[in-house]
């Protein structure tokens, strides 16, 4: 359960255990991946959480979440779809930027500076 929805005091209903989960911080957005079994623990599946903080205007916070869930049958495709997306944005809509692979860090003498 994320801290923020005890904080409201509205708990969610949760009807699977958390087995595995991993938060990646990227600027104003944190994205949960957490891995869930279902009630019997006879299965798996994940889901994905877009979380933002927003600063309401009495000046107390609040998170925007939006939530996906995926299910073992559908994610190879999912990955497909998000790979070749991913590609095709930095093939044809960030040209400048670097790929991952030529985005190798070299060492840098501040005497050259």
């Amino acid at each position: 359960m994320y801290s923020e929805d005890y904080e409201r005091g509205y708990p969610q209903e949760r009807n699977s255990e958390d087995v595995y989960s991993r938060p990646v911080r990227a600027g104003k957005r944190t994205y949960f991946f957490d891995v869930k079994s279902t009630r019997g623990n006879n299965d798996y599946y994940l889901t994905i959480t877009e979380s933002k903080r927003r600063q309401e205007r009495d000046g107390s916070f609040s998170f925007d979440k939006h939530k996906i869930f995926l299910y073992k049958e559908d994610f190879e495709k999912f990955a497909e779809g998000l790979e070749d997306a991913i590609d095709y944005i930095r093939k044809n809509c960030l040209k400048d930027m670097p790929s991952r692979e030529d985005g190798q860090m070299t060492d840098v003498s501040f005497d050259e500076l």
